[in-house]
This record gives structure tokens, C-alpha cells and sequence, in this order.
């Protein structure tokens, strides 16, 4: 449904969250609702028709306190890849996708916990939009793990060579 001036209604652009157990997965569906987009939180492991019914335009996929390398850890969906639309997955959710899709993910020597700045390397669907003359985004680390993809972009810490996320 869109207004008389063509314009979206709050819960014509929906985003579905799916909840790993992270700490901040809250914040997460804050932000997602302070920039004006609708969205609900569910446990990863919902049922595949609510992931379907639910008629997202993205997914974000949380962290969480398990490790891809658990036999017993949580796993995505197939139904979320399924939709077509665009899926951000935000540490334990971006290490999940990364080894769905054939990525490696590592202990790394360096443990972080905090704010950093990251670079930006490169163009994708994913970085549109950032106008920032510098490429750099404000970000917090909590994670003692790398993942490695063979892919064009890349989002790097310069100030901490031994961390690189590569990302599809």
C-alpha cells in the first residue's frame, strides 16, 4: 500500500531480523526502525513459511554467542537465500552465511573489543550509499575470528593488518 504522494507506508519496506543471540540484537532492530524501516525480530531457527509469509525487502542475520565450528551451531535457513532479497549478516550471522557459502572462518591472532574504524575497498550493492569522502565507517569489534572469501570487495582495519573481512 502506498500513500496519495506515491510514497512507501512504514510497513511496505520490511526488514526481518533473525535473532543468533546476540547482545545487540536489539539496538540492531532499533537502528533498523529509527532510519524509518519496518522490522521484527525472530529466533533463527522460525519456521520456513514465517520466513516466507513475512515478505521481507532484506534480512539481517545477528550475531550470537556460537561458533560455525559446533557441530550442534545454528545454522541459516535456506529459505532467507531463497527470497531473493539482500541478507546482511552481522558476526556470527556474517561467519553462518560466509560457511554457507563455501567461506572459511579462522581463529585470528588478534581478539578485538571496541571501537575501530574500518576502510572501505572497492564498490558493491552492499557500500552503496555510503558517501563518506574518506570510505570509512565507525564500527565496534567484539570477536576473535576472521573470515576469508575469495571476492573483489573487501572491508579492511588498516590500524590492525592481521583482521580483513572479505565479503561477497
Amino acid at each position: 500500500m502506498t500513500t496519495a504522494a506515491n510514497v512507501p507506508t512504514i510497513k511496505e519496506d520490511r526488514i526481518l531480523i533473525l535473532d543468533f543471540g546476540s547482545q545487540y540484537s536489539q539496538l540492531i532492530a532499533r537502528r533498523v526502525r529509527d532510519s524509518g524501516v519496518f522490522c521484527e525480530m525472530f529466533p533463527f531457527d522460525i519456521d520456513t513459511q514465517r520466513i516466507i509469509d513475512f515478505g521481507a525487502k532484506g534480512v539481517i542475520l545477528s550475531g550470537g554467542p556460537e561458533s560455525v565450528h559446533a557441530d550442534d551451531s545454528p545454522r541459516i535457513n535456506d529459505a532467507v537465500f531463497d527470497l531473493g532479497v539482500p541478507v546482511l549478516g552481522i558476526c556470527y550471522g556474517m561467519q553462518a552465511m560466509a560457511e554457507r557459502f563455501g567461506g572459511k572462518v579462522h581463529a585470528s591472532d588478534i581478539h578485538e573489543f571496541g571501537a575501530a574504524t574500518i576502510n572501505i575497498d572497492g564498490k558493491s550493492t552492499l557500500t552503496d550509499g555510503i558517501e563518506d569522502a574518506a570510505a570509512k565507517l565507525n564500527v565496534w569489534m567484539s570477536h576473535g575470528d576472521k573470515v576469508s572469501m575469495p571476492h573483489k570487495v573487501s572491508i579492511s582495519l588498516p590500524a590492525r593488518q592481521a583482521v580483513r573481512l572479505q565479503l561477497c
